[in-house]
């Protein structure tokens, strides 16, 4: 009997998913991260297709509107988002930046997850191509003022796969995620930003 119940829950899934379009999935799943953790890997790619560096780290999304990008390898970064602002720090260089999230910076990966963004209003949503089991959608910015010139965001039946930026600048980004978890809370220190003594402050 469990095993037909298993089965059942299986198709009913994969028919919701049938009947979605992939709009709709990518919505779907926004509506459910609201607590989002997973580890990443995030390649930068030059114009040539040549990786120009690799980093891996930990992700966390909480809605709406809080996220926190820790880079561990190889060099130690944070990029931590709160009420309207953002905070950018490298270790090495001891260095923090604080930036009001507006236009410029508003089209960020992690502020798209957050719940805060209205896609339809922000992007054209399409289908870009399905390839072993991973749903890839396509968000070209409607506005000529994005940093980007598209975003591509993979799912891999309800859970976040991949996300892949191409900027204006000719270089891509692919981040793939991992060990991907929507934990029922979040701690709220994850998103305070301690200044480490001696760092420098930039804000603007």
């Amino acid at each position: 009997m469990r095993i037909l119940i298993t089965l059942s829950l299986f198709l009913m899934a994969v028919i919701a998913n049938a009947d979605s379009s992939p709009v709709q999935r990518l919505e779907g799943f926004i509506s459910r991260a609201k607590n989002l953790q997973a580890e990443f890997t995030q390649t930068s790619l030059d114009e040539q297709g040549k990786a120009i560096q690799t980093s891996q780290g930990d992700f966390y999304l909480q809605q709406p509107g809080k996220f926190r990008w820790n880079y561990n390898q190889p060099y130690a970064q944070a990029i931590v988002s709160k009420e309207g602002k953002v905070w950018f720090y490298d270790a090495d260089l001891e260095q923090l930046i604080i930036k009001k999230i507006d236009q410029s910076i508003g089209d960020t990966p992690a502020l798209l997850l957050s719940g805060s963004v209205d896609l339809n209003e922000k992007y054209t949503i399409v289908k870009d191509r399905e390839d072993g089991g991973v749903l890839w959608l396509k968000l070209t910015p409607k506005s000529t003022d994005s940093s980007f010139k598209y975003i591509l965001v993979g799912l891999k039946g309800t859970m976040l796969y991949g996300m892949e930026l191409s900027d204006n600048f000719g270089q891509l980004t692919q981040i793939i995620f991992s060990n991907v978890t929507m934990p029922k809370t979040l701690a709220p220190e994850l998103f305070e930003f301690v200044v480490p003594a001696g760092t420098d402050i930039f804000e603007g």
